[in-house]
């Protein structure tokens, strides 16, 4: 537990690294066509100082832990002898080498994925894949700002994108420094390409196709891309990059991963046939992550490192205000948006606030705390999502500006101006509040003690007064589609670690759950006196409830086994309606149409 604790704190349990001046470490990688398991990279260290050590550098939100999948690492003198390879720690490895030139080879072996790939992760097939990354190259402890170069030696005929800089024809690309190497995924194979220039800086867009991939309207698809960086770069005034790179997967999940430069999304082929613009939102989420995350970055972030990332307090700026203009910035473009209204879309956001206690047991830095690289029972019996959380204080700071500006300003104003002040240098929450006051001229640090640093809930009809709307609140069963009423499911469960069995996570103290006694964090024995070990158990158990059912559980807990019966029962949904206050006064009609329409 004190290993888990220190490294989860950024401490280090090796030896400090030798550190010299930074050299450039070369890079090969190679895919065999005959054997699409895998990659096989080799890492060439000239002049290098004696006794390195090499690491497998932890993504700060998916760190994926592909150190598990490095296999055959072996190192030679520049003179072809042997060097002898010792495995330190979970993901680093010391060699024994003198001073003098290195090469060290090894091979990733990409894991088989069960249902829908993360855009994010590698794979290969027979045409194409995606590589590179913390999933292919492992680092010099001690070398984090060192220049790199990767040369690639792929299957003829298919073509390269990436941020790395270069034509998609290129067998080799430099980076400045290893962090950049990490941010610039290569996605590799036969390969779709167009290009179009917001204020005169190029933005490509790739394209891999399945090859059963269903035909679309690429115009339509790749216009949509554009009207969201062009207003992007209004909203921002400008770009944190030279180029930018889209790198766009058929066959992947609808996930996706920010880069500097670029960003890696899944968009299915059979999805876009039927809407070209179906993959906009998630597309508009990670290109907001361009500036707010990747340039606007929180003071806990760290470049290349190996060791898991701690905590971070701002993410609810980070993920929740990048939500907030995903939306705002595909109406502001003219493109089509789930929501008709933003009175529609803030009803079903306020909605899922109270659904969940925890958004208002927890503040938002607490939540933001745990929202990775942290247990799912680090709240208890409770749930929160920083990402609502942190749109909904976005909202709500907009609504703050404009009233003490009398609209002369909103919430962009503060984007821009912790895009100016922060893109070299992290943030910490006191600075958001610092630029909210300094925009708004008034005072919103009552507002951040109570929301972002303790978890008071937020009235929101307070604040949508300055508008001219009013926030109406019903309790009413949940109902099923059928229209019969919904079965209390606010359960699930999780697996820790490796552990070969199932754990329950309570989403709320107040369900059947709850009151029945169970916790989170019990472990899954059985249901209705059948074992649950596996997903498929679960699920099959979960999809035979209905109301009225009692239900034996038997969880393993404190050493022995605790059996509960569970009468299983419906549970009240919240219903939010936001509507005009009949005596608005006319500056607060003028304040709510600048708002409506998203200026």
């Amino acid at each position: 537990m004190l290993r888990i604790a220190l490294l989860l704190a950024g401490v280090s349990l090796l030896p400090a690294a030798t550190v010299s001046k930074p050299q450039r470490l070369e890079y090969t990688l190679r895919v065999d066509p005959a054997d699409l398991s895998g990659i096989a990279v080799e890492l060439r260290v000239r002049a290098a100082p004696a006794g390195l050590r090499l690491a497998a550098h932890a993504h700060p939100e998916y760190d994926d832990e592909y150190w598990r999948h490095v296999e055959d690492l072996r190192a030679t003198t520049g003179g072809g002898e042997a060097v002898s390879v010792t495995r330190a720690d979970s993901s680093v490895w010391s060699l024994a080498n003198p001073a003098g030139d290195v090469v060290v080879r090894y091979r990733v072996r990409f894991p088989r994925e069960e249902g829908a790939r993360a855009a994010w992760r590698p794979f290969l097939s027979p045409a194409g894949g995606l590589v590179g990354g913390p999933h292919s190259f492992l680092y010099v402890i001690g070398q984090e700002e060192a220049a790199a170069s990767v040369a690639l030696e792929l299957p003829a005929g298919w073509k390269v994108a990436s941020g790395l800089s270069g034509p998609p024809t290129a067998r080799r690309f430099d980076a400045r420094d290893l962090h950049t190497l990490m941010e610039s995924p290569l996605l590799v194979g036969e390969l779709r390409q167009w290009t179009f220039r917001v204020r005169d800086v190029p933005h490509r867009v790739f394209y891999w196709p399945l090859p059963n991939a269903a035909p679309f309207d690429s115009v339509a698809f790749v216009r949509g891309i554009e009207r969201l960086a062009t207003e992007a770069v209004n909203l921002f005034g400008g770009m944190p990059y030279e180029e930018y790179t889209f790198l766009i997967q058929d066959g992947a999940s609808s996930g996706g991963l920010e880069h500097p430069n670029s960003v890696t999304l899944g968009a299915l082929s059979a999805e876009l046939a039927r809407d070209p613009h179906a993959g906009l939102p998630e597309i508009a989420h990670e290109f907001v992550h361009t500036w707010n995350l990747m340039a606007i970055k929180p003071a806990e972030y760290r470049k290349v490192d190996y060791r898991v990332q701690p905590p971070v307090a701002g993410l609810w700026f980070s993920e929740g205000l990048t939500l907030f203009y995903a939306d705002l910035l595909q109406r502001r473009a003219g493109l089509p948006v789930q929501d008709s209204t933003r009175i529609a879309k803030l009803e079903g956001l306020i909605a899922r606030y109270l659904s969940a206690p925890g958004n208002a047991r927890y503040s938002a830095e607490e939540v933001s705390r745990v929202a990775y690289n942290a247990t799912p029972a680090a709240l208890g019996d409770y749930t929160a999502s920083t990402h609502l959380q942190g749109e909904l204080i976005g909202t709500v700071l907009d609504l703050l500006v404009r009233d003490s500006t009398d609209g002369e300003r909103s919430i962009d104003d503060v984007m821009r101006l912790m895009y100016g002040r922060f893109t070299d240098r992290g943030f910490i929450g006191r600075d958001v509040q610092t630029a909210v006051n300094e925009v708004c001229g008034c005072r919103v640090d009552a507002f951040f003690d109570a929301h972002v640093r303790r978890g008071d809930s937020i009235a929101f009809d307070r604040y949508l007064r300055a508008i001219g709307l009013r926030v109406t609140t019903t309790w009413q069963p949940a109902m099923r589609a059928d229209g019969q009423p919904a079965v209390d499911l606010r359960m699930w469960g999780y697996q820790q670690g490796n552990e070969p069995f199932i754990r329950l996570r309570v989403g709320d103290p107040r369900s059947v759950w709850g009151t029945a006694g169970l916790r989170t964090g019990d472990r899954l024995v059985s249901g209705k006196g059948a074992a649950i070990r596996t997903w498929p158990e679960l699920r099959s158990f979960l999809a035979s409830l209905a109301v009225d059912d009692t239900v034996s559980i038997v969880v393993h807990r404190d050493g022995g086994p605790v059996t509960t019966r569970v009468v299983m029962r419906g549970h009240d949904r919240p219903v939010v309606r936001i509507e005009p206050v009949e005596d608005a006064s006319p500056r607060q009609r003028r304040l709510r149409e600048a708002w409506l329409a998203g200026r």
